[in-house]
């Protein structure tokens, strides 16, 4: 059995669609559907059971050996950068993960965690995911600092050769459409351009990067959910890995990736950026996928132009969505 916890989110129902598409269906989906959207990602794929993460933390803390699996891959958590309640994130991200950490090394389970790129703050230390230079890490968001303390607590305890942390870059693609103002600029910007036909970004607040220059590392979710299947596959390999393409696009790439998709000519207006988030901006990251290479993985990465084309004509323009499994 493979449990996937934040099933029914964004990577983790990506994540039960892949293990579909390789034939597993022998599936526990943990999350917290509540009043949200997120059930609709589930509706196609294929799983044997749903239990809500607070009933499945009470099971692995009071040690029930019910959950005897092949692979716990966690990615459950808060993801908004912009959640400030910091007793939250450090119960829901930190502290949940370090227990279900610890039911899969004394379960010999494989353990396939979700860190994030948001623990390299500024990109000051550069972005490379070597374990030595983690304790320097300043990130500049609490959601960052949450996924940050556990990487270090797995490097403080001795496990990173038994386990996998995986820092996801700019993550888009089906099944976000849920995560409100967290969605990638792709999915916002098509709802944008359909209604208005241009597309709003914001200006630039640093002398080095021109409005729309400044560069992130955009991700496919196809892409994501290939490298965690690999790395299902390859149980020898562990550690902190970046997920990324190593190759860092600006906005207004991306806008022009996106307008091309749709079949219309670029149109940008450059709006304020929030105040509240100016001295927090990421102007550039970069994941460096040589340590992942070195260990084998050979999962060639979709370009922004392609990524964005298939997920907006065979996706976004499409009345259903969703990632189905057939």
């Amino acid at each position: 059995m493979y449990i996937v916890t934040g099933g029914a989110g964004f990577i983790g129902s990506a994540m039960v669609w892949k293990l579909n598409q390789m034939g597993i269906t022998d599936i526990l989906v943990v999350d917290n559907l509540s009043t949200s959207e997120k059930w609709n990602n589930l509706v196609g794929l294929r799983y044997e059971d749903y239990l809500h993460r607070d009933q499945f933390l009470k099971y692995i803390v009071e040690g029930d050996d019910v959950f005897e699996t092949d692979a716990i891959i966690h990615m459950g958590a808060c993801s908004a950068t912009t959640e400030l309640d910091a007793d939250f994130l450090m119960e829901n991200n930190y502290r949940y993960t370090q227990y279900v950490c610890k039911h899969c090394l004394t379960n010999d389970a494989r353990f396939i965690n979700a860190s994030s790129a948001a623990t390299y703050g500024d990109g000051e230390y550069g972005f490379d995911d070597d374990h030595e230079g983690i304790d320097r890490l300043r990130p500049l968001n609490m959601y960052g600092y949450s996924k940050q303390l556990f990487d270090l607590w797995a490097k403080d305890g001795n496990i990173l050769d038994k386990i996998v942390s995986l820092k996801f870059f700019n993550v888009y693609g089906p099944n976000e459409y849920h995560k409100n103002d967290m969605r990638s600029v792709i999915c916002k910007a098509h709802k944008q351009i359909t209604e208005t036909g241009k597309l709003k970004l914001f200006k630039s607040y640093h002398p080095d990067y021109a409005h729309g220059a400044s560069k992130r590392d955009f991700v496919y979710i196809k892409d994501v959910v290939n490298i965690m299947a690999w790395l299902l596959e390859n149980k020898d390999v562990n550690g902190i890995f970046n997920v990324g393409t190593s190759t860092p696009r600006s906005w207004n790439a991306l806008a022009d990736a996106v307008f091309s998709a749709m079949g219309k000519e670029t149109n940008i207006e450059y709006i304020e950026m929030p105040e509240s988030i100016r001295d927090k901006y990421q102007y550039y990251t970069e994941a460096n996928m040589s340590k992942l290479a070195a260990a084998g993985c050979d999962v060639e990465m979709t370009s922004l132009e392609d990524g964005a084309k298939d997920y907006v004509q065979n996706y976004l323009a499409q009345d259903n969505p969703y990632l189905r499994s057939r």
